[in-house]
Order: structure tokens, then C-alpha cells, then sequence
């Protein structure tokens, strides 16, 4: 989520975790519901389990890991993402392992091949943790109870909900430079989105793909009303140092020049955002 920077504090959280292996459907061979696309096996990885891609993520995040645990997962923009890079590795199966989001950022979470949780790259992240090559583009979106106005007269003056550890905290205070009373730090989504709906904020700032998955499932009660423009993008977390970076990256690199990112977006994230995002106004800071 614009996922994310605040603070180099927290323990890891792990939830459940989950195995997925390869499935043979008719003559198409799938890790959960994902199509594969490419060459199986073209790359070599030494992954922290033998036959196994280790992935690690914040949820719920539907859209990028359709389902709340990792036992119910077996779609999403991010899980096949995952499920596409085991499958060009050889691998047979992916695991996935649910962690705290400010212990992933903050380079503390551990045991794990790569990340995948709408991480946002930045220098800050880069001092504790390696990122894949960019796979995906987001700005930041204004979520609001339907009917809510929010332009740029009076945003200051707003009660903001933003989640801890995302880049929109530093964005709220340093670039909008809302006063500190107005602004109310989440520890994760559910709480905040639930927030607003219970009207302790009047708007939740966040990546506008995110928010906009979160509007089309409030059936009208929710809407996005604008977004800033910040040029963010998403990258893979590798643990610092990782052996695997470069082949990684290759990978991450091969899926971009064969359309596989925009496949993926097309599968999962165009119904889920229910309107394309360039759509929503931008205002200005």
C-alpha cells in the first residue's frame, strides 16, 4: 500500500500459513487458480525451502490475495504473481506466510524467499530490505463515505485515517501538512475502513488501486472522490543481501517485456477496481 514507511518498530505478526502446490487441469498445469505463462523451470533458485517459494504478505488485501488466510488463497494479482515466478523457477509450490507490514518494511521478518504486499520502493525501505525491479504503478486515493466533499480547500480540515507504515502518513504530514490532531494512524486496513464507515474519520488515504477495490465492496456506501499524484511504485521485498536477487530480478524483468504484469492486472485488479484509475480527479497539494 503505498504500502508503506513510518517506523523501524514492530514484531513480526505471523498468521497462518499455507502450501500450494502444482495442479494438472486437463492440459494446463496450475499452482491454485493461476495461469502460467512462460517457460517452466528457465531460471534456478535456491530457495529457503527445497521445491518451495516462501512468500510473505500483509492481509487481507483483496484484488492482489483473494481470500483473508492463507488457506483460502488461490488467486489474486500478487498470489499469481507469486505462483508465476515459482513456476519459472521449477518450483513446485508456494507458501505463503501472513506477517505484521511494518516488520516486513522494516527488514525484521525472516525465513522467506520474497515479499509481495503493494510495497511502495523507496530509499528509506532500501537501507533495511532489497527490492525486485517495479511491477506495478499507484498514486494515492481519497476513500470517503458517499457524499463526502474533499477538495483542496478544505482537506486540512479533515479528520485523516491512514495506515502505519505506508508512505501516506509521510505524505499527510509533510506534503499536505495536516495538523497532527486531524490525522489517526491504523495499525492495518479492516480497522481503518471500519473507522471510516463509523464515522471517527471523515477520509482514508491510500494507494487509489487499493482504495478503489475497497469502494466497489461497500455496495455504494464508499467512493473515491480524488487522488495525488506521487509516482509510486510497487516492488517485491527480498530479504537484504538475498542470494537470489538477480535471478529474481531477471525474472521480474522477463514478465514485464511478456505482458504477464498486464495480464495479471486484467484478470484480477480491472474487475476489482470497478473503474479505471486514471479516471479520478487529481488534486493538487
Amino acid at each position: 500500500m503505498a504500502k508503506r514507511w513510518y517506523a523501524l518498530v514492530g514484531l513480526v505478526a505471523v498468521g497462518a500459513v499455507a502450501l500450494f502446490g502444482v495442479q494438472a487441469q486437463t492440459n494446463t498445469v496450475k499452482i491454485g487458480d493461476c495461469e502460467l505463462y512462460g517457460k517452466r523451470g528457465e531460471f534456478k533458485l535456491n530457495p529457503v525451502t527445497p521445491g518451495v517459494l516462501t512468500v510473505q504478505t500483509n492481509l487481507p488485501a483483496p484484488g492482489w490475495w483473494n481470500g483473508d488466510t492463507p488457506e483460502t488463497i488461490k488467486s489474486g494479482y500478487e498470489y499469481c504473481l507469486a505462483a508465476n515466478i515459482a513456476h519459472r523457477a521449477g518450483l513446485n509450490q508456494v507458501k505463503i506466510v501472513n506477517v505484521s507490514f511494518d516488520a516486513l518494511v522494516a527488514g525484521q521478518t525472516k525465513a522467506f524467499d520474497l515479499a509481495l504486499s503493494q510495497v511502495t520502493i523507496t530509499a528509506e525501505r532500501k537501507k533495511v530490505v532489497d527490492f525486485s525491479p517495479a511491477y506495478f504503478s499507484s498514486d494515492q486515493g481519497l476513500l470517503v463515505r458517499k457524499g463526502t466533499k474533499v477538495d483542496a480547500s478544505n482537506i486540512k480540515t479533515l479528520r485523516i485515517g491512514v495506515q502505519q507504515g505506508t508512505t501516506a502518513v509521510d505524505f499527510v504530514k509533510d506534503v499536505l501538512k495536516v495538523p497532527a490532531n486531524n490525522v489517526r494512524v491504523f495499525p492495518d486496513t479492516p480497522n481503518m475502513f471500519t473507522a471510516l464507515q463509523a464515522r471517527q474519520v471523515d477520509v482514508v488515504m491510500l494507494d487509489t488501486a487499493i482504495v478503489l477495490v475497497q469502494a466497489r465492496q461497500s455496495n455504494g456506501a464508499l467512493e473515491v472522490v480524488g487522488q495525488y499524484k506521487t509516482g509510486e511504485e510497487y516492488g517485491a521485498i527480498y530479504p537484504k543481501g538475498s542470494a537470489n536477487k538477480a535471478v529474481l530480478d531477471q525474472i521480474f524483468k522477463t514478465m514485464a517485456a511478456d505482458g504477464t504484469f498486464k495480464k495479471l492486472s486484467q484478470a484480477y485488479l480491472s474487475k476489482e477496481f470497478g473503474g479505471d484509475p486514471t479516471a479520478i480527479p487529481y488534486l493538487k497539494p
